[in-house]
C-alpha cells in the first residue's frame, strides 16, 4: 500500500505556533521532506526540530529562480523523489513555512503528486501575515474592509496600492527599498514586521519615517486605509 504525503504548515517561525495537528502529523510520518532553496536552508525543519527527532530527512533541491522551465523541472524531480518514498509505503511530511496553500512550494508539488494518483493531505498553518498583524497590533479586516494579499516581487505595486481595504505585501525583501520609496512618494503610511517569531524579529510602526529599515526576505508590509465600512 502506498504511503500518504502530508503538506504541513509549521507557521511563521515561533515553534509555539505549531498546531497540535501539525505536531501529531509530524510525529506520525516516516520521513520528513524539506525544501532546500540554497539560502535560509531548512528553516521549516528547525522550527519543528523538537518533533522530528531521529526521523530521516529528504532534502529537496527547490531553488528560488525565475526560469520557469528549470523551476518546473526541479519541482518534477522533487515530486519523483517523494513518490519513490510513497511507493515504499512510507508516509512523508513536507514541512513548509506558514501555510501550505499560501505562496508555498508545497502547493506545486501537491498538484503534481495528486495528478499521479497519490494521496495527499494538507495540514494548515499560521500564516506570516496573520502573525505579523498580531505582532504589530494591526487588524487586517474590520467591518466591510477587504483584504488583499500581494506578492511584491511580482505585481505592479503602484496599481495594487490603489485597491481599497488592507494591502499585505509579501515577498518584498529584495524590493523593499523600492516599496518604501513608492510609499513615501505617494505619502502612504505602512507598518512592517520582519522575522516574526524568529531570532532578530523587528517591528516597524511606520516604515516611511523610520531611518533604520533593513531589507529582509522575511518581511511583511501592511498598508491599511483604516476604513471600517
Amino acid at each position: 500500500m502506498k504511503g500518504i504525503l502530508y503538506g504541513i504548515g509549521v507557521g511563521p517561525g515561533d515553534p509555539e505556533l505549531l498546531t497540535l495537528k501539525a505536531i501529531k502529523t509530524i510525529v506520525g510520518c516516516d520521513i520528513i521532506a524539506v525544501p532546500d532553496s540554497g539560502s535560509e536552508n531548512h528553516t521549516a525543519l528547525s522550527i519543528a526540530s523538537k518533533h522530528t527527532a531521529k526521523k530521516p530527512v529528504l532534502s529537496l533541491e527547490l531553488p528560488m529562480i525565475c526560469d520557469k522551465l528549470d523551476l518546473q523541472k526541479k519541482r518534477e524531480l522533487a515530486a519523483e523523489a517523494i513518490c519513490a518514498e510513497l511507493d515504499m509505503g512510507k508516509n512523508v511530511g513536507f514541512l513548509t513555512l506558514g501555510d501550505p496553500m499560501v505562496y508555498s512550494t508545497y502547493s506545486y508539488l501537491h498538484r503534481i503528486i495528486v495528478s499521479n494518483r497519490y494521496t495527499a493531505e494538507v495540514i494548515p498553518g499560521v500564516t506570516s501575515f496573520c502573525a505579523a498583524a498580531a505582532a504589530l497590533g494591526e487588524p487586517l479586516c474590520e467591518g466591510s474592509r477587504s483584504l488583499h494579499i500581494i506578492p511584491a516581487l511580482y505585481d505592479d505595486i503602484e496599481n495594487a496600492l490603489k485597491l481599497g481595504g488592507t494591502k499585505v505585501l509579501m515577498k518584498s525583501g529584495k524590493k523593499l527599498n523600492e516599496v518604501v520609496d513608492l510609499l513615501c512618494k505617494k505619502e502612504i503610511s505602512a507598518k512592517m514586521a520582519q522575522r516574526v517569531g524568529m531570532d532578530g524579529q523587528r517591528l516597524y510602526q511606520s516604515i516611511t519615517t523610520e531611518t533604520d529599515v533593513q531589507a529582509d526576505y522575511f518581511s511583511v508590509v501592511i498598508v491599511s486605509d483604516n476604513e471600517d465600512g
